[in-house]
């Protein structure tokens, strides 16, 4: 597996200002990419902080993993994050309980690429999340020699690119740095992922229901790990799976064709996403009209939400040590 030392990340990180023209037209475009989903995901957050009546759990059972005293080894472990508190402990601190567990030479410790989210979670529950500059900070300020960086992306993304460009801003604090890969990385990845969620979900496997994941989906080209994942699934055998995505390719549309090819009477809902937050709650599981769950109601379906995501699932975590691992043995190289 390909991990990403300090070298390949600065290379990264500079492939991204490529000049055209005598223009930096993709770091222009990308920047303005990243403001307008910003604001928009920003606005989203303010109303769905205005309309939440809802509880989503108890924020100080969660362990935030900002503390001092570091050492000279530190595995970072980065996310997008959630504010569903519940949710966030049984998927996001299960993969870092996983880290330390399996690699009890490293301080575990956490960075959300979110900060809508963070702030969310400090104003609601009082709970301060690092985010990834504040996490790096503190590496820097504990005297790490060592940093190892997981991120619990499911793809290489432009989030997954972002977080690797801020690494690269630190390259002269750290004597070593590398950067694990994110959940689908090799065709080994695939492999692994499908059988995980195959497995988790095999009670509902009864001939009768369809079993359907729901993605986040990206406009980059890393958007096609969705269909290589419906590919592999069919390939596999499973041909009652189905995978489609929030914000991209397959659509719902889509999933919801594929399955009336079939002679289904159910459909199981299942997020896509290493957490089940506000997507799965709200798109997934939403009682509005146009959610996943009412569109497949109003197509004649008796529909089942599970509110569960990836990060639950203990293979999907060990996924997540074996790239941190691979990580750390390219530091030996």
């Amino acid at each position: 597996m390909k991990n990403k030392t300090l070298k390949t990340i600065l290379a990264g990180a500079a492939a991204a200002v490529m000049l055209l023209g005598g223009t930096a037209v993709y770091a222009e475009e990308a920047t303005e990419s990243t403001a307008e989903a910003a604001t928009e995901a920003a606005g989203e957050e303010a109303e769905a902080e205005a309309e939440e009546d809802y509880t989503t759990g108890d924020a100080s059972l969660d362990n935030v993993r900002n503390q001092d005293e570091i050492g000279e080894k530190e595995l970072l472990v980065i996310s997008f994050g959630t504010s569903f508190n519940d949710n966030r402990r049984l998927t996001i601190g299960a993969i870092e309980e996983a880290m330390e567990e399996a690699f009890p030479d490293y301080s575990v410790r956490r960075g959300f690429t979110s900060n809508i989210i963070i702030d969310h979670v400090n104003s609601r529950d009082g709970i301060l999340i690092d985010d990834v500059e504040a996490a790096l900070n503190r590496a820097v300020d504990n005297g790490v020699k060592t940093l190892v960086i997981q991120p619990t992306h499911l793809m290489d993304g432009l989030e997954y690119q972002d977080v690797e460009a801020m690494v690269a801003e630190y390259a002269d604090s750290f004597e070593q740095v590398v950067m694990g890969e994110p959940l689908l990385s090799s065709e080994e990845d695939f492999d692994a992922v499908a059988a995980a969620i195959t497995d988790a979900t095999s009670e509902y496997d009864d001939g009768q229901t369809a079993i359907c994941f729901m993605g986040h989906g990206t406009e980059a080209e890393s958007n096609e790990v969705y269909a290589k994942m419906q590919e592999k699934l069919t390939e596999l055998g499973f041909e009652n799976y189905y995978v489609g995505t929030v914000e991209a390719a397959p659509t719902l549309d889509d999933v919801l064709a594929a399955v009336q090819e079939g002679e289904y009477t159910k459909v199981v809902l299942q997020p896509l996403m290493v957490v089940a937050g506000d997507h799965a709650n709200n798109d997934m599981a939403g009682e509005e009209e146009g959610t996943w769950k009412t569109t497949f109601e109003d197509a004649g379906y008796e529909v089942e939400c599970v509110l569960s995501g990836l990060g639950e699932i203990p293979a999907i975590q060990d996924l997540y040590v074996a790239h941190a691992q691979a990580a750390i043995d390219s530091l030996a190289e």
